[in-house]
């Protein structure tokens, strides 16, 4: 049998993705050690997951500075961190999906049976993307807060970190010094 030997377009290919691994795993580590609880920080990324995989056309960014500067209890790291997970690789394929479920959803034909010409082709196009992008946005923040606050409590837990009140400082908290 023989081995199969890598070739140079798989290798950029696998430094891109170790390369973007690592950004993403960075932005993450730090977003888990800043001095926020683990809702706080989960809350930032899954806001930052939503907004990202909206068509915002590039004003997503924009959109982070004033969460930032409204909010101060966000956390930039984990905000920012999810800009990363919608690479140039995933970001068409949200795209792909919304159309598909917003045609699923609107009960509509699915706009590439439309002619191309036709205004009504945008119209429908434009509609299945953004109801499909606001779904698939609402359930990729969800999944992404349920992670991150798991793996915030976990990465606290295993750095000795504090995860969160206990139910017995919260209890006895009035009664200290």
């Amino acid at each position: 049998m023989a081995i199969a030997r890598e070739g140079p377009t798989e290798r950029i290919v696998r430094k891109r993705l170790q390369a973007y691994r690592d950004r993403v795993r960075a932005g993450l580590v730090k977003a888990f050690s800043e001095e926020r609880t683990p809702r706080e920080v989960a809350a930032s990324f899954a806001m930052g997951v939503f907004v990202t995989a909206l068509p915002t056309g590039g004003l997503g960014l924009g959109l982070f500075f004033v969460f930032v500067s409204i909010w101060p209890w966000i956390s930039k790291p984990a905000l920012f961190a999810s800009v990363a997970v919608f690479n140039p690789f995933v970001k068409p394929a949200v795209y792909v999906v919304s159309f598909q479920v917003g045609a699923f959803v609107l009960g509509s034909e699915s706009a590439a049976s439309y002619e191309m010409l036709s205004s009504e082709f945008a119209w429908v196009a434009l509609q299945q993307l953004l109801v499909g992008n606001v779904i698939i946005a609402v359930i990729l923040s969800v999944i992404g807060y349920v992670v991150v606050l798991h793996l915030t409590r976990v990465h606290r837990r295993q750095s000795g970190e504090h995860v969160g009140m206990s139910l017995l400082s919260f209890v006895l908290g009035p009664f200290k010094r």
